[in-house]
């Protein structure tokens, strides 16, 4: 059995989307894949529960759980679930137990970084892990940047030895939010169409005055969140008429006027209601992109995607 210890230094890095890239490659091969989670900062995530789902495993979601200073629960544990398993990923953070789990394990440990514009300012962070080190993943880069931070990256942690299994780029899609977690982020009410909250937004406008139509203005992006005050219905039939996720209508206690609510029901938009003014449902949203996780099945095949262009499959599996 290999264990595969996927960590990062932060959270938020994407650990979790190169554990299920990693485990959807090493199923689609014909091995027997498990996932344990060591639970850090973030403990209300629902990480575990997607693996489960993306791996299709039996064991039930709190046993993929553990704390990460428990090292013999954690051993105890990774020898019953591999059990007729060739591979364990374990998911966690960097921190003081880390390198005694992954010599408890005798793991090969993955480092996810996000790029924060230096290409190797955490690799003393990782010394400790010595040549179980497999590699570095550098994560989330501009796609303006790719080349530029492929080759900084290629001579400032090449220079140290540590081998670097890929430099990613930035794809908002795999970190999009669904209609339902949007209206939570807002603390808004949808009103219409409630079966369509699973749905991802992909995209955001903000309803305002422009030189172009409405429908030019919403035409430009698809698979969108419409932002528009509550006094504008023509601009909220406008969005409606694009490809639009959801409408959000902001800054009063009133419903949609007849027309709008109407025209959203036929086209199965649903819309999403809230007393907080378009300024503060702009923040809201741009603070729930920035902790946007991968947990939704509906982003593999564009992680797939990503995956094969970008990592070194070959080295890590």
């Amino acid at each position: 059995m290999v264990a595969l210890y996927v960590v990062s230094s932060e959270e938020a890095a994407g650990k979790t989307a190169i554990c299920a890239g990693l485990g959807r490659n090493l199923r689609s091969e014909g091995r027997k894949v498990g996932y344990l989670e060591l639970l850090g900062v973030d403990k209300g995530n629902d990480d575990a529960a997607f693996m489960k789902q993306v791996l299709d495993l039996s064991e039930d979601v709190e046993s993929l759980r553990l704390p990460p200073d428990d090292v013999k629960n954690i051993k105890e544990t990774i020898d019953k679930v591999s059990l007729g398993r060739d591979v364990i990923i374990v998911e966690g953070m960097l921190g003081q137990s880390a390198d005694e789990i992954a010599r408890a394990l005798n793991a090969r440990v993955i480092a996810v970084e996000a790029y924060s514009g230096q290409a190797s300012s955490f690799i003393d962070s990782y010394k400790g892990f010595g040549e179980s080190l497999l590699g570095v993943v550098l994560n989330k880069v501009p796609v303006s940047q790719l080349k530029r931070v492929q080759d900084e990256a290629s001579k400032q942690i090449g220079a140290t030895g540590v081998n670097i299994l890929g430099v990613l780029p930035e794809d908002r899609a795999l970190f999009a939010i669904t209609v339902g977690e949007l209206a939570d982020s807002i603390q808004g009410k949808i009103l219409n169409n409630a079966d369509k909250s699973a749905e991802l937004v992909e995209n955001f406008m903000l309803g305002a005055m422009v030189v172009d139509s409405g429908l030019d203005y919403f035409g430009r992006k698809s698979n969108k969140a419409a932002v528009v005050r509550q006094d504008r219905p023509d601009m909220q039939l406008a969005a409606l008429e694009t490809s639009t996720r959801c409408l959000v209508l902001g800054g009063s206690k009133e419903p949609p006027i007849y027309n709008v609510l109407e025209k959203a029901e036929n086209r199965g938009i649903p819309i999403i209601s809230t007393e907080n003014t378009v300024i503060d449902v702009v923040a809201s949203i741009e603070d729930a992109l920035s902790k946007g996780r991968f947990n939704q099945e509906k982003k593999l095949p564009k992680l797939t995607e990503i995956m094969k262009q970008h990592l070194d499959l070959q080295a890590v599996l």
